[in-house]
């Protein structure tokens, strides 16, 4: 016995499109881990580059539209600490 030939033609349509679903989800979580190990390479390089500013300027606030920047005052590092 057999089902007929559109049910089956149906079902192997279905299991074909699960089937690149699946494979898109495996893209995109492969581009998804790349990414986040972009973005921490990144995190390490503003840290390192923030590090350099401080040791030039001490620690600042920068406008990032103008490149001014004000001083941060004791209190505020304590009130951020605590």
């Amino acid at each position: 016995m057999k089902i007929k030939e559109e049910q089956l033609k149906k079902i192997q349509q279905q299991q074909q499109k699960t089937a690149e679903i699946l494979n898109e989800i495996g893209f995109v979580e492969t581009r998804k881990h790349a990414l986040l190990h972009e973005i921490a390479s990144l995190n390490e390089t503003v840290a390192e580059y923030k590090a350099e500013l401080e040791k030039e300027y001490g620690q600042i606030n920068i406008n990032l539209e103008d490149g001014s920047y004000t001083e941060i005052k004791k209190e505020e590092l304590e009130k951020e600490n605590v």
